[in-house]
């Protein structure tokens, strides 16, 4: 069994190798537009990328999805698969076309209905540059991960981020370029790319059928709900908190805020997140080709259970680290002049717990939908998405106003945990398995508790190195309380490990 497990470790680390590369590069952009650009500032391309995000899914409408599907089906048959790839690209660059220019021609009307003043107009057409090129890259990044061409897709994209680090530090310290300098950087990385994946385009004809665009629709379209669902559960509280009124700001927070400004400094705070959702992101990659291939094997069932507690162990681990240690990270001075975050954003340090909090209620539904999949029954996945989604936009339109900030991040959780427990109903209704859910909730419980217990034990320490000691004594505890509370999985471990370091 520990082999099979090894076997998705190796896949995780395969599959998420790029992703975590391309991740972390971007990530450097936080301090240096945290440092460089005005809280205010920070909030609009906080706004804006929220929302280019959800575009994304409109502008594709779920042919990536269906590409990937019909032409890995003509592969197998006498159909020529350039057909797909040419229907396909053509259609998403007629409607992606028609699409940025529309948003370019109405954005004074577009940046008030997402929040912003009608003189931020220049950024939303940014945003239309942005999706546009964004849009032309689907069908050849997918055609790339149909045939395995795994180096040439990670290249396009790691590339295409060093590219956007590059010219945004160029754009912003020596150039002085302000916020135009983050969209003109964004767009100049996704041109990269584009130009990175030209190889792909030498099977492009002059060829559009409707019959094979209709099918790809029909697989595709019901995807984009379910996708802006997802998306809305971590983006509804970026687009409600720019609506809280001035007066709601001033009584949370004091004067001097308007809301872009709370808004820049959630969203910087929030991307400390990052931690946690590339580790889930990663494992996601990995997960569903591996429970689909050891799913009829006569321990599926005890593989599956091992592998929710391990993951599920770990996400509580990182989580309750990054709680302890993130805040110190921010509030460090580096070499005495420089703050990963200013001063100005550690109001927004409160919401942290949560958001990491939320990513761990994120690993358990990932686990979970192996039951979906597994029978079939996907058609309960858009009920999941949806669920939370619901959930989350509730709790931001309550609590938002009440407690700003932490409001939303109290959303993000009730959200997460909502499409937690509407996940296992339909899962374990239709593929039933014996989880640990008594030890996971304990072990979380703990950890919550431990969250809590930390800020008031260290009050009463003289601070610096006492302080670190007593977290990594916690930390340490904590693990320790995890090895005994799963002690199959415990063995499982050092069994390998001795096998591996004291052969015989």
């Amino acid at each position: 069994m520990f082999s099979k497990l090894k076997l998705l470790f190796k896949d995780t680390v395969i599959y998420g190798s790029s992703t975590i590369l391309a991740r972390s590069l971007n990530y450097l952009l936080v301090p240096l537009y945290a440092n460089k650009l005005s809280t205010f500032d920070n909030g609009v391309q906080t706004i804006i990328y929220a929302n280019i995000a959800l575009a994304n899914v409109l502008f594709s409408y779920g042919l990536e999805t269906s590409y990937l599907k019909v032409a890995s089906d003509a592969s197998g048959t006498e159909r020529d698969e350039t057909q797909f790839f040419s229907t396909a690209f053509l259609a998403l660059f007629i409607t992606s076309t028609l699409f940025a220019l529309s948003i370019a021609l109405f954005a004074p009307d577009i940046a008030r209905l997402i929040g912003l003043s009608a003189g931020d107009y220049p950024f939303v057409r940014y945003a239309a540059i942005i999706l546009w090129i964004d849009t032309l890259l689907v069908i050849p990044f997918a055609e790339l991960r149909l045939k395995r061409k795994a180096l040439q897709f990670a290249l396009a994209r790691v590339v295409g981020v060093i590219a956007v680090v590059v010219s945004a530090f160029i754009l912003i310290i020596p150039m002085h370029a302000g916020l135009d300098g983050v969209f003109i950087s964004e767009a100049f990385g996704s041109f990269v790319s584009l130009l990175l994946v030209i190889p792909v385009f030498s099977q492009f004809r002059l060829f559009f059928s409707a019959r094979q665009l209709q099918d790809m629709l029909r697989i595709g379209l019901p995807y984009v709900p379910t996708g802006i669902a997802g998306l809305l559960i971590h983006l509804i509280d970026r687009n409600i908190l720019i609506r809280i009124s001035p007066a709601e700001i001033e009584r949370i927070y004091g004067p001097g805020y308007q809301p872009s400004d709370i808004v820049g400094i959630y969203g910087r705070i929030a991307a400390f997140g990052v931690v946690l959702q590339l580790f889930i992101q990663v494992f996601r990659f990995a997960w569903q080709p591996f429970f689909l291939q050891h799913a009829k094997d006569p321990d599926a069932k005890g593989l599956f259970r091992h592998v929710m507690s391990i993951s599920t162990l770990s996400t509580m681990f990182i989580a309750l680290a990054a709680t302890f240690f993130v805040p110190e990270l921010v509030r460090y001075h580096y070499a005495g002049s420089f703050y990963l975050l200013p001063p100005r954003y550690w109001l927004g340090l409160s919401i942290l717990p949560w958001i990491f909090l939320s990513y761990v209620f994120d690993m358990v539904s990932t686990n979970l939908s192996s039951g979906l999949l597994l029978t079939g029954n996907t058609r309960y996945l858009p009920v999941v998405t949806f669920a939370g989604a619901a959930v989350t936009a509730f709790f931001c339109w309550w609590l938002v106003p009440l407690s700003g900030m932490e409001g939303a991040a109290y959303a993000i959780v009730a959200g997460t945990v909502v499409m937690c427990l509407v996940m296992a109903w339909y899962s374990l209704r239709l593929f039933p398995l014996q989880h640990e859910w008594l030890k996971l909730f304990i072990f979380l419980a703990a950890g919550i508790l431990l969250a809590l217990f930390e800020p008031l034990a260290a009050s009463t320490l003289p601070g610096g190195g006492a302080e670190v000691a007593l977290k990594l004594v916690l930390l340490l505890l904590y693990l320790a309380a995890g090895l005994l509370l799963f002690r199959e999985e415990s063995s499982l471990a050092a069994l390998r490990i001795r096998q591996r370091f004291m052969p015989k």
